[in-house]
C-alpha cells in the first residue's frame, strides 16, 4: 500500500480537515504538472515536486486514521472518493515506475487497480475497491461475478448506494482515452459531474452516416449494465451532446442505431 509509513502516532484527522485537505493537495497538482485540460500529466517533474512529497508524507498518511463515515452527506462523499481515486492513481504511477502503460507487466491493468491501494480508517482499499465496491454500489467488477465486498466485509459501510453513473466520466486511470482530471468539490459535484460526463460525450461520440453506426468509448460497453442497457446507452449519450448536426441526425436515426465502441487507447497520459 502506498500510504507513507514513518512509524509515528497520527492524530485522528476529522471529516473536514481531510477532505478539504486532500482537495487542496490535488489542486496544486493539477496547477504544477497536469495541462490545462486535464488531459496530460507531467510524472517526471511531479515525482521530485514539493507538492508531491507534501501529499505522500503529510496528507495520504492520514488516511489511515480517518473514518469516511464522518463524511456528511452524498455529495461530499461522492468528491471525496473520486479524488482519492484519481490521487491513488497519479501516486501509483509515480511509485511503481510506469513508464508506458498501466497494463505493462504480468496481468496488466488488472494488477495496477488492485496492487495500488491505500490504508483507509485502518482498511486496505485498492483502485477497483474504491471504484466497483463503493462508487458503483458494490457491483463488482465487470470481468468478474459478484460484488466487491462480502457480506460481512466492515467497507460496506462506505458504499455509495444508489451509485451516480456520471462517475465513469471523473475518475481517471493515467490512459490517454480517459476521461480528464478534475478536481472534485461537494459543493459543486453535482454540477462538476455533468459537465465532466456532457464534455467527454462530446469529445467521443461520432457517428457513421452510411452504416447508422454511433461511435463512443468503450466505457460504456464495459459499464453497460450500470446505464442501463445499450439503449439507455444511446439514451444518455444523446442527452449529454449539445445542440447541433450530430445530435438530430441521432434523434432522426434513434430507432435504426448500431452501437458501437471506440479502441480504448492505454497508452500513459504523458
Amino acid at each position: 500500500m502506498l500510504n507513507s509509513a514513518n512509524g509515528t502516532f497520527l492524530k485522528k484527522a476529522n471529516k473536514p480537515d481531510l477532505a478539504a485537505e486532500l482537495k487542496r493537495a490535488l489542486d496544486k497538482i493539477k496547477a504544477q504538472s497536469i495541462d490545462e485540460q486535464g488531459s496530460k500529466v507531467d510524472y517526471a517533474s511531479l515525482r521530485g515536486s514539493a507538492v508531491y512529497n507534501e501529499f505522500r508524507h503529510e496528507c495520504s498518511p492520514k488516511l489511515r486514521e480517518f473514518d469516511p463515515g464522518s463524511l456528511d452527506d452524498r455529495d461530499e462523499k461522492l468528491a471525496f472518493w473520486i479524488n482519492l481515486y484519481n490521487a491513488l492513481v497519479l501516486d501509483a504511477v509515480i511509485s511503481f515506475g510506469v513508464q508506458h502503460s498501466v497494463t505493462e507487466g504480468w496481468l496488466g491493468a488488472l494488477a495496477f487497480f488492485r496492487k495500488a491501494a491505500y490504508n483507509v480508517g485502518s482498511e486496505r482499499l485498492s483502485l477497483d475497491d474504491i471504484e466497483h465496491g463503493i462508487l458503483r454500489g458494490n457491483r463488482g467488477h465487470p470481468l468478474f461475478p459478484g460484488p466487491q465486498f462480502a457480506a460481512n466485509d466492515r467497507r460496506l459501510n462506505w458504499v455509495i448506494s444508489p451509485p451516480d453513473v456520471r462517475i465513469h466520466f471523473a475518475l481517471n486511470c493515467a490512459s490517454r482515452s480517459c476521461p480528464p482530471i478534475q478536481v472534485y468539490s461537494g459543493k459543486q459535484i453535482g454540477s462538476q459531474l455533468e459537465l465532466a460526463a456532457s464534455h467527454f460525450v462530446s469529445e467521443i461520440t461520432s457517428v457513421q452516416n452510411n452504416r447508422r453506426e454511433l461511435w463512443t468509448s468503450a466505457i460504456f460497453r464495459w459499464y453497460q449494465g450500470d446505464f442501463g442497457g445499450e439503449e439507455e446507452v444511446v439514451r444518455f449519450v444523446l442527452s449529454h451532446l449539445p445542440n447541433g448536426e450530430l445530435r438530430s441526425w441521432i434523434t432522426k436515426n434513434l430507432n435504426a442505431l448500431v452501437l458501437r465502441y471506440t479502441p480504448y487507447d492505454w497508452n500513459l497520459n504523458i
